[in-house]
């Protein structure tokens, strides 16, 4: 991730350029996603916050047992974290879900039970409901995944400014781009929070306690 500073609008502010990583099967690629998180953040979270929150997308996808999952309506109430990409990806997605999991284990029982982690496959040609529920099955079973149509997923992350483009399959060189940000949004479905690649157990498990309680920075 690189942080760089940009002027928008006559406002000084940060801007969040986000890279993601390498992904591809035999070939990689990145791309950026644009957020603008406030220039003087309060210390209280670890994650960036952001100046305007995104609104949790309303769509309807697939879930892992093959039903329809609308988001708003089944994470309502919910601290939701939200990421999009995909099963075959080598590094950064499995990397990211690693670390979820492994900051859900640190909750407690009553915690973990107001938190929904929700994977968006930004590969749902090869991203199937028995592929992603076989795939985040490694990290928590709890993890909801979602898959449908590319179109319409890649609607739901442009509302959220994250970048996805279509996969591509050149010469046996199969591609997808996409951003690797988590964005958390709160029991009341406001996301002002988004957290980078790389982003640590302890840095997850810092804030989330603080999202329960509804604070909001």
């Amino acid at each position: 991730m690189i942080k760089t500073r940009t002027i928008l609008a006559g406002v000084l502010a940060i801007g969040l350029i986000g890279t993601v990583g390498a992904c591809g099967s035999s070939s990689s690629s990145s791309a950026s996603s644009g957020f603008v998180v406030d220039s003087a953040p309060s210390s209280l979270f670890d994650g960036d916050q952001l100046t305007q929150p995104f609104a949790k997308p309303n769509v309807t996808l697939t879930d892992t047992s093959g039903k329809q999952f609308n988001l708003v309506q089944g994470t309502k109430g919910k601290l939701t974290l939200v990421y999009f990409g995909y099963t075959h990806c080598p590094d950064v997605c499995p990397t990211t879900m690693a670390t979820l999991a492994a900051t859900m284990r640190t909750l407690t029982s009553a915690q973990a039970a107001q938190v929904d982690v929700v994977f968006i496959s930004s590969d749902p040609k090869r991203d199937t409901p028995a592929v992603l529920h076989a795939w985040l099955g490694q990290y928590d079973p709890k993890f909801i995944g979602l898959t449908g149509a590319f179109g319409t997923i890649q609607s739901a992350a442009s509302s959220l400014g994250i970048t996805i483009e279509p996969p591509t399959d050149t010469n046996g060189q199969y591609t997808v781009t996409h951003g690797a940000e988590v964005i958390a949004f709160d029991a009341e479905g406001k996301g002002d929070l988004v957290y980078t690649s790389g982003t640590s157990v302890p840095q997850f498990q810092h804030d989330i306690p603080l999202l329960l309680a509804g604070r909001d920075g």
